[in-house]
């Protein structure tokens, strides 16, 4: 920050620096030099002295470019208390960059620019010897201002804390710089003029004195010591040396200062006295002197006398040396700028500018032809990439680059002072080339003949003749990239894979690094991406970012406004602007880190809109909008700059500036805007402005309804619509930089002093919970993902991003897994009403049938209400995810509704087949009560007869043996079946059981009854193995879903990939075309195998029925143990029956069984049963364990009543629309989404599309088709020809990303390449054309491709 009022310090004091009244210290001593009282303050000269002695070389040359920028004098001898020894801060000024206009009479003057230190400006020097009433430093300031422009550059014992005694800077020499700007009226001195100010008295500093006198065209002594000994002043002089006193000194006398002309052979009239004239006619007569004593030296020439004089030189260390040395080593070889870029950085050039022209047509494919193959012209587009790459890679490393990359692969502080060497030597070579083309073209311009293929020619060359350290820095990018091309380990690519470390320290050191080539127009994605993703590596991780950038016209002081702000150093020069965007890193200190939630703050500076370079060229527009929408795209906040109060200027970068934040508004991404309005001169602007900024808004609404309208995004109506923007908190005005004419006029304090409120501003914006900051590896996958939608004429921004892809992919996945549990929890939920159904009124006392209907009610009742309780949650889910303070989030906000509607409609559907089971289970229990009356019937009957049988035996006085039993039960069962009405029962083995049950009964005589009893129950009715069925299809679809390999199952794109994968391997022709085809068909039966598969594998499917099994288990054991007691067996059974009734199905008849049959005491009964149920887990256990191989596996899982195939597939099939070009499915998450998408599309051969002429596959992709000019048609179109680009209008319910990347469904290009003629033998069509690129695939190629379109790592 630049600010006049930086050397006005007050330091903290015990005593007062003002007193009131009179005391008998106020006698007054009017020279500037004079010590004040000894007090805490600080004298200013000694605070910059210390500053300087703080600072290392960079900072000391940024403190004073900012001190010049002031006006302020800085330090040329810069002195050092300790060792008496003083340095010629030559490096410090080395940045300083000066341009002025020198008077002509005639008026053609041209403007000079260049760096002071190199100019050849005449030097006048001014030093005190004793004492002397003249103010030395005040009268320096009145000789270097007018009356329009007061300047003080000197620090005088008049201004605040100048008359503070001096500690330690006593000894330092001041130079400031006389520029004039051509304006007799106006200028001081006509030429420029260089004045040196040497503090203290000069006869204590004889190293400074005798400096300044080899040095200086002219040097004053002012003293009032008429015996002053000038001696020192004509050892080795060359300059003029002039002695000012004052006649109204006390010591003032004519003869005794002619006594001392005459004793140093000085003469009179280099002698100048102060009468009684007034300051003002002092200060001219003093002009006039200097005016005619300027002879022109060359500051470079000062480091050979300061080393004579023992003086050091800053720039004389060896780090200093070493970098002049390697950057002279590049330099040498300029002789001219063009023809140096073309041999030694010629990576960059032309064949750079032609692969993005070809990068860019491939993205729009503008120059297709009708009826040409599309992926054949593509692919054509990328092997004249290849060719160029090729002829790069041709090139072997220059010398120059070679030197360039040693340079930068040195030590840190070597490595930047080589940069700032090799800025510095190439600005003075390309700044003189380019002073010449310009004259040339000056002259050319001004003949009445012009010659305009001259003027062209000159035009191109100026254009052409900058050369700066971002060039060598191109070409690094393009080694990289050419490199990238070549193979994994080819020696040649690892050369250069530690080039993006380099580049990556740099930024950390706080260089400037380009991100958009302002030649070629375009990102070297390759090489940027490893520059971030090794400066993500070594700041270990911790590389969140916030971006702020700034948008303007040409010349606006863009640049200029961020170097105040943040003092960063963008490049600034006259006639020199930015072309394409650089960023710079500024790290955050450890306290703000938490509070601004970053570690770095990244600043984007960008080259002018509406550049007169382009304007004459049809793709201006289109360029300034690739580089609006880049820019606020990457943006937390976008400065728009304005030069000028009113809004005439705003128009031309407002249509822009709103294009660009409606397509963010349309990805999530809503970064905040401020408008900067520069060069406001009254301090009332922002009050008077108000009409203005209400009309700036109307602006903007007109500009976002056109925008809108282009867009196809008519819903946005207000600038208010896009982004949040307050007109009153949201613009700043900035009154102009400068402070009078340039060149002596210094920063305006205003300017410096707004643009601090700026700054806090911003800060305060960024604190906000609105600004989220990225990691480097974030941001780069957010940049590739905008460059690549940027570079398509209409904006395409979709899931080509894969940020956005990433977002999407965690909310289908969190989605998916409510949606999963939501299913989960309410099969569960139906198993559990379901089974009650069944059991509905087999346990219970006095139920009656007709009852069922007022339970299925209340049931369907709690169904709402748990369907109700689950679709919260999902929703509850949903909430919560979109409030996480995750930056990404806000890419997918607008797929929210979609998710929201799918809960709704998952709620729908389920309560549908819920009602529809239960009401099914309800009709199911009805008629089994019907069926239940005609087995009481038959089982009464039978019970009946097998008592009589049993009472006969048992009267018998003798033991019947096996025979007899036998023949006594068929009897019986033959009179039995005689009686009864046949009818179709459930097939049970009756005879064994009876013939069993009576066997037992004789032979105990009625004992035992109860663990007789107990081992007819559960076993055979099934009842727990039935609850393990009905269970365990769920069981196994949760474990595909959670266990090993279940990620392929958490959405659809997972599964998707999953399936293509496997496809890969199994390189069959006959399951792609079911897969193409048959898509449902296909997925069902590979799901099913895949649950066979992994069922299959070690044991995992007796392992989970043997979980649900004893879950079963242990709920009857406890069932048992608390239903057992002092209590009937009826009641017993009943009971247990009861509590069990959400677990098993328990059959009436069976129970009606029990409560006949049993005779025996209650916790026998228990104790028998507990013991049978120990001895049925093991059994069941043992017959779960022999299921294990795969046709077991398959029969048991068609067996079952929910189907894990079933289950998973219902989840993970979609909606099941198709691409109405190439049929791949639909992919978007969500049941009830609007619109649908697919991650990657396929060539329309697999759709069985072919040429009508030719009767051959149809290569082209339509993700490809729809950014060009190609044409379609089909009954949705009624037969007529319409472009792809319109396909919305046909088909408004489909999102076709356009993807013009060379591999855009590479996996389906390889699959056609290697299965051509046997597609069209399946689809009796001819082979198709595979393009040339195409053939040159593998299957590792294919595999790339798959996840990189699936964005899997």
């Amino acid at each position: 920050m630049s600010n006049l009022n930086a050397r006005n310090i007050k330091c903290a004091q015990d005593q007062s620096m003002y007193s009131y009244g009179l005391t008998d210290d106020d006698d007054d001593d009017d020279d500037d030099d004079d010590d004040g009282d000894d007090s805490d303050a600080m004298n200013p000269l000694d605070l910059i002295t210390a500053l300087f002695h703080c600072a290392d070389p960079f900072l000391q040359q940024e403190m004073v470019s900012k001190m010049s920028m002031c006006q302020f004098a800085v330090p040329l001898l810069l002195p050092n208390c300790d060792t008496q020894q003083s340095t010629l801060m030559l490096w410090a000024m080395r940045d300083l960059v000066k341009n002025y206009k020198p008077y002509s009479s005639s008026g053609d003057g041209a403007f000079v620019e260049g760096r002071i230190v190199e100019m050849e400006i005449p030097m006048v020097s001014f030093v005190r010897a004793g004492e002397s009433s003249l103010p030395k430093s005040q009268t320096l300031n009145e000789l270097l201002s007018n009356p329009s422009q007061s300047n003080k550059p000197f620090i005088h014992r008049n201004m605040e804390c100048g008359d503070v005694a001096r500690r330690i800077s006593d000894g330092l020499v001041e130079v400031t710089w006389y520029l004039p700007c051509g304006n007799k009226n106006i200028d001081v001195f006509t030429q420029p003029v260089a004045v040196a100010n040497l503090r203290g008295d000069s006869r204590s500093f004889e190293a400074q004195v005798s400096f300044l006198c080899q040095t200086s065209a002219a040097v004053f002594i002012f003293s009032d010591e008429l015996d002053v000994d000038l001696s020192p002043f004509n050892r080795e002089r060359k300059a003029e040396v002039f002695l000012v006193t004052n006649s109204q000194g006390t010591n003032y006398n004519v003869k005794k200062l002619k006594e001392t002309c005459r004793k140093h052979n000085f003469m009179e009239t280099h002698v100048v006295v102060r009468k009684k004239q007034n300051e003002s006619e002092f200060v001219k007569m003093l002009r006039g002197i200097v005016e005619n004593n300027l002879v022109k030296t060359n500051m470079c020439d000062l480091a050979a006398v300061a080393e004579q004089t023992n003086i050091f030189v800053d720039e004389n260390s060896p780090e200093s040396n070493n970098g002049k040395r390697n950057a002279e080593g590049i330099t040498e070889m300029v002789n001219n700028v063009v023809k140096f870029k073309e041999e030694q950085v010629p990576l960059h050039g032309s064949m750079w500018k032609k692969i993005s022209q070809l990068e860019k047509e491939r993205y729009r494919m503008k120059e297709a032809n009708k009826g040409q193959d599309i992926e054949q012209y593509k692919s054509s587009l990328k092997e004249q990439e290849q060719e160029l790459r090729k002829k790069q890679q041709q090139r072997d490393l220059s010398d120059a680059m070679a030197k360039f990359i040693a340079g930068i692969s040195q030590p840190a502080t070597e490595r930047l002072f080589f940069l700032k060497w090799l800025k510095i030597q190439l600005d003075r070579l390309t700044r003189h080339q380019l002073a010449s083309l310009r004259q040339q073209y000056r002259d050319c311009c001004s003949t009445n003949q012009q010659n305009k293929e001259q003027i062209k020619s000159l035009d191109e060359q100026i254009s052409n003749c900058s050369l700066g350290p971002e060039h060598f820095f191109r070409e690094l990018g393009q080694l990289y990239e050419c490199a990238c091309s070549l193979p994994q380990h080819d020696p040649a690519r690892e050369q250069v894979q530690h080039l993006p470390a380099l580049c990556a320290q740099m930024l950390l050191d706080g260089f400037p690094v380009e991100l958009v080539d302002g030649d070629a127009s375009n990102i070297p994605m390759k090489w940027i991406s490893a520059v971030l993703t090794q400066l993500h590596g070594l700041v270990d991780s911790k590389s969140r970012i916030l971006v702020l950038s700034v948008l303007g016209v040409q010349s606006t002081g863009k640049s200029t406004l961020l170097n105040t702000m943040f003092g960063v150093q963008f490049a600034v020069s006259s006639g020199r602007c930015t072309r394409g965007a650089f960023m710079l890193l500024m790290k955050v200190s450890e306290d703000l880190r938490a509070e601004l939630g970053c570690d770095f703050i990244m600043v984007i500076d960008t080259e002018g809109l509406k550049s007169p370079e382009l304007a004459a060229l049809d793709t201006s527009y289109e360029h300034d909008n690739e580089l609006a929408t880049l820019v606020i795209g990457l943006s937390d906040i976008t400065i728009i700059n304005v030069a000028m109060e009113n809004n005439t200027e705003m128009k031309d970068i407002l249509q822009i500036a709103v294009h660009a934040f409606l397509r963010m508004k349309e990805v999530g991404k809503k970064p905040r805007c401020v408008f900067v309005h520069q060069n406001v001169s009254d301090m009332s602007a922002h009050d008077k402005n108000m009409r203005d900024r209400n009309k700036l808004v109307e602006q903007l609404n007109e500009m976002t309804q056109a925008a809108a309208k282009m867009e196809k995004k008519v819903s946005n109506t207000k600038f208010t619509d896009v982004m949040k923007y307050d007109p009153d908190k949201d613009s700043y005005y900035i009154p102009g930089l400068w402070n009078g004419t340039p060149p002596m006029a210094p920063v305006n304090t205003g300017y410096s002093e707004a643009v601090y409120e700026l700054k806090k501003s911003l800060i305060s914006l960024l604190k906000s919970d609105d600004v989220k900051s990225n990691d480097a590896t974030e941001f780069l996958k957010w940049t590739e993902s905008l460059w690549n939608a940027v570079k398509y004429e209409n904006f395409i921004f979709n899931f080509r991003n894969s940020l956005v892809a990433d977002a999407y992919s965690d909310l289908c996945t969190q989605y998916n897994s409510w949606e999963w549990s939501f299913q989960s929890e309410m099969n569960t939920w139906l198993v559990c009403k379901e089974t009650m159904i069944s059991n509905f009124g087999v346990a219970e006392k006095n139920v009656q049938i007709s009852q069922l209907q007022t339970t299925l009610r209340e049931v369907l009742g709690e169904a709402s209400v748990k369907l109700h309780e689950e679709q919260k949650k999902i929703l509850q889910n949903l909430e919560q995810y979109f409030k996480q303070k995750n930056n990404n989030v806000a890419l997918v906000e607008k797929y929210r509704q979609d998710f929201v509607n799918s809960a709704s409609s998952l709620r729908q559907d389920t309560e549908c087949s819920v009602r529809q089971c239960l009401n099914q289970a309800a009709e199911i229990r009805k008629e089994m009560e019907k069926v239940n009356t005609i087995k009481k019937k038959q089982t009464d009957t039978i019970e009946k007869k097998v008592l009589e049988l049993i009472k006969r035996c048992r009267e018998s006085k003798t033991d019947l043996s096996e025979y007899d039993l036998n023949r006594e039960f068929d009897k019986m069962w033959g009179d039995i079946m005689s009686e009864l009405s046949k009818f179709q029962l459930q097939p049970t083995d009756v005879y064994q059981d009876a013939a069993y049950l009576l066997k037992g009964n004789l032979s105990a005589k009625g004992g035992g009854v109860a663990e007789m009893l107990s081992k007819v129950d559960l076993r055979t009715s099934g009842q727990v193995q039935d609850y393990v069925s009905r269970h365990l299809g769920q069981a196994v679809a949760d474990e595909i879903k959670t266990g090993d390999g279940g990620v392929n199952y958490n959405t659809r794109t997972n599964f998707q990939f999953a399936v293509l994968k496997q496809l890969l391997h199994e390189k069959s022709i006959e399951k792609y075309k079911e897969y193409t085809t048959s898509y449902e068909t296909f997925v069902k039966d590979w799901i099913k195998q895949q649950v066979i598969q992994r069922m299959s594998a070690s044991g995992q499917m007796p392992a989970l029925e043997k979980k649900l099994l004893s879950e079963i288990v242990l709920k009857i054991n406890h069932t048992i143990t608390s239903s057992a007691g002092n209590v009937d067996i009826k009641v017993f059974i009943q009971t247990f029956c009861s509590d069990l009734k959400y677990q098993l199905v328990i059959p009436k008849d069976a129970l009606d069984t029990f409560l006949i049959l049993i005779n025996a005491k209650t916790d026998l009964f228990a104790n028998n049963l507990t013991e049978f149920m120990k001895e049925m887990k093991e059994s069941l256990e043992q017959e779960f364990n022999s299921r294990t191989s795969s046709k077991n596996i398959t029969e048991r899982i068609e067996q079952l009543p929910s189907k894990p195939h079933d289950l998973l597939f219902s989840s993970l099939c979609g909606c099941g629309r198709q691409c109405p070009f190439c049929k791949t499915p639909c992919d978007a998450g969500g049941g009830n989404h609007t619109i649908h998408h697919a991650k990657m599309h396929r060539p329309e051969a697999f759709s069985r599309r072919k040429w009508h002429d030719s009767n051959k596959l149809v290569t082209d992709i339509c993700t490809t088709a729809v950014i060009s000019e190609c044409r379609f048609k089909s009954s949705a179109t009624n037969g007529e020809w319409r472009h792809y680009k319109e396909y919305r209008a046909i088909y408004p319910d489909w999102d076709i990303a356009g993807d013009a990347s060379y591999e855009a469904s590479a996996y389906w290009k390889y699959v056609l390449k290697e299965f051509n003629q046997e597609l069209a033998n399946a689809y009796n069509a001819k082979p198709a054309d595979i393009p040339g690129g195409w053939k040159k695939l593998t299957k590792q190629d294919a595999l790339t491709g798959l996840k990189k379109s699936f964005n899997m790592k």
